[in-house]
């Protein structure tokens, strides 16, 4: 009976929560006044901001990239408005340009694709057919800002919109005020960046530790940057192969990778490793 069910409330959950056309759900006698539409809106005649949002939303971090195991169900193939979609079940470069729009206080609090409750103040965002869960890189070109966020959502289905951002999201990005905005959307492989959502250029690098736990990575991390006095930009804490790994570099060339190697081993009193990236 579950396995003939699920789909079925994936589906709806995912019409609900980013079509562009009216929602299934109908809204309770609590639901907030309807707000005006932006012009070029990209939500609901009924959904919007709250009345009072929090004053520091300017604040809020962007999501950050991190391996997790895809949703069970919410990657498997689906109809949406009668357009079929096949979700990727892996992480792949993508990038794509078109409208951005938003959701907010209508679903807030709603179960979003992934199951998960949607919350408008967090920096999350719906995605036809990225995986769930996913990163990615929203870019709007016109300013050159750019956030990062969770898809864990299906949406928008409008055919000239490419991905549906939370309220902060898309405060953060800019165009809250405008509804929708041209933007590029790109994913984001957790393995690929450091700790600070920074790319892993190529280069040479010396691996000071793998853990399990990125306290103890951010440990050994402070402990070489005050040792060697190198800068944050040549040391950095990343996730791959579902550990946290201690890096320094890069470097231009495996000589200067090896002498740096031999500074950490005389300095730390540990073992390292060169790894070419």
């Amino acid at each position: 009976m579950i396995s003939r069910t699920l789909p079925v409330l994936i589906l709806i959950a995912a019409l609900a929560a980013c079509s562009s056309s009216p929602p299934m759900r109908t809204p309770s006698s609590t639901t907030p006044p309807p707000a005006p539409v932006a012009r070029g809106g990209g939500y609901y005649l009924d959904d919007g901001p709250e009345d009072n949002p929090p004053a520091n939303l300017h604040a809020v971090a962007d999501a950050i990239p991190r391996l997790e195991p895809l949703h069970r169900f919410a990657n498997r193939q689906y109809v949406a408005l009668g357009q079929s979609y096949i979700p990727d079940t892996t992480l792949k470069p993508y990038r794509e340009e078109g409208l951005a729009s938003w959701y907010g206080r209508r679903f807030h609090g709603k179960r979003t694709a992934s199951g998960e409750i949607y919350d408008m103040y967090a920096m999350t965002a719906a995605h036809r057919t990225l995986p769930i869960p996913s990163y990615a890189r929203v870019t709007l070109p016109e300013t050159g800002k750019s956030i990062v966020v969770r898809i864990n959502d299906r949406g928008p289905f409008h055919k000239n919109r490419v991905i549906d951002l939370s309220y902060t999201a898309a405060y953060k990005l800019g165009y809250i005020g405008k509804g929708s905005a041209h933007v590029v959307v790109e994913s984001i492989d957790p393995a690929s960046i450091n700790s600070s959502g920074s790319p892993l250029k190529p280069g040479h690098y010396v691996q000071l530790g793998a853990f399990g736990k990125q306290a103890n990575a951010e440990k050994l991390l402070a402990r070489a940057r005050e040792a060697l006095g190198l800068s944050t930009e040549l040391t950095h804490v990343a996730l791959i192969d579902d550990f946290h790994r201690v890096n320094l570099g890069p470097f231009p060339n495996q000589t200067e990778a090896d002498d740096w190697a031999e500074k950490t081993r005389a300095a730390l009193g540990i073992e390292t490793i060169t790894i070419v990236r």
